[in-house]
């Protein structure tokens, strides 16, 4: 990515991110909440005529601390870094969270990898961003020593679900526990955007090809816990983007094998083996089902894909 720093654990400022303003915080999914902080960034950045990029971690601390995956990754190391680019900041800094950062209190992290080794010259933070060993820094403790330091630092207060700020504050755990229901639309409310997944078209067993619904295939990331249902999404590739009918779940019908995106493209008759794919999920038609004969589960296909494009029409 031309003129988009995205480096790892630097040592030192990295090229073209000397004295930036970051935005701190794990940023999975980049929803309003997210954006509003990197907003914010972007703002003080252009004040102090530095440049803005953000600060993550990986893997995800709560990963880190289970030993295992645990957190459903809404978004990609891939996808988030190409997000951040279109949203114009410069760059993103990815810590490793291991025992040794873990350990940090929050005054080192400050000192030693804010400071020293990152160079910033200001901070934003969400109000709930807690960092040091055992979540001791608090945003009072980051506004109170970057005071102390001569670090500009700001907190983006709460950003709630609905514009009456009547509903839970927008949040990385609100959009997994919609999507885990299969409601999609609320997780877009919440991104701001449609949730989206990326990935390699896979060759399959060619069962869809051979009950007219070829379909192309995409293996998602293990921590995936999308509801098991058929889907109203979008698929880009090569530039262009087409409508298509989703099924993301184990095939009960068939062979009840590990969960797979198969997504039959709309209007399209070309072939996408082997290219990366970005499928963006836009609405929900129906639970995944076993059917008691393949003719009954083509019937419900034909009715899946008139529903799709009912739902991608009202868009």
């Amino acid at each position: 990515m031309p003129g988009f720093v995205d480096v790892a654990d630097p040592a030192a400022p990295p090229a073209g991110l000397a004295g930036a303003v970051v935005a701190l915080g794990n940023f999975d999914g980049l929803h309003r909440g997210h954006r509003g902080v990197i907003a914010r960034a972007k703002a003080l950045a252009a004040r102090l005529g530095k440049p803005a990029a953000v600060v993550t971690f990986e893997p995800h601390p709560a990963d880190f601390f289970a030993g295992k995956s645990v957190i459903f990754r809404l978004t990609p190391h891939e996808a988030k870094a190409a997000f951040l680019k279109s949203l114009g900041l410069d760059g993103m800094i990815t810590l490793t969270f291991d025992r040794a950062l873990a350990a940090l209190s929050a005054q080192e992290f400050i000192d030693e990898v804010l400071i020293r080794r990152l160079g910033v010259s200001g901070v934003v933070a969400g109000y709930d961003f807690h960092f040091g060993a055992k979540r001791q820094g608090t945003p009072d403790f980051l506004e109170s020593e970057g005071a102390r330091k001569g670090l500009a630092v700001e907190i983006v207060e709460r950003i709630a679900q609905d514009e009456e700020g009547s509903l839970d504050a927008v949040s990385s755990t609100a959009t997994r526990a919609a999507l885990q229901r299969g409601d999609v639309a609320l997780a877009a409310r919440l991104l701001g955007h449609p949730w989206f997944v990326e990935g390699e078209v896979l060759h399959g067993r060619k069962v869809g090809r051979q009950i007219g619904f070829p379909t192309a295939n995409i293996a998602l990331d293990p921590s995936c816990r999308l509801m098991h249902g058929i889907y109203a999404v979008t698929l880009k590739a090569d530039g262009r983007t087409y409508g298509g009918a989703a099924n993301f779940g184990t095939r009960p019908t068939f062979d009840d094998g590990p969960p797979l995106l198969e997504v039959y493209v709309l209007d399209f008759d070309g072939d996408l083996y082997g290219k990366q794919v970005e499928v963006a999920f836009i609405g929900f038609i129906r639970t995944e089902a076993k059917f008691d004969s393949v003719d009954a589960l083509v019937a419900r296909m034909k009715l899946d894909v008139e529903q799709a494009r009912l739902l991608l029409a009202g868009r």
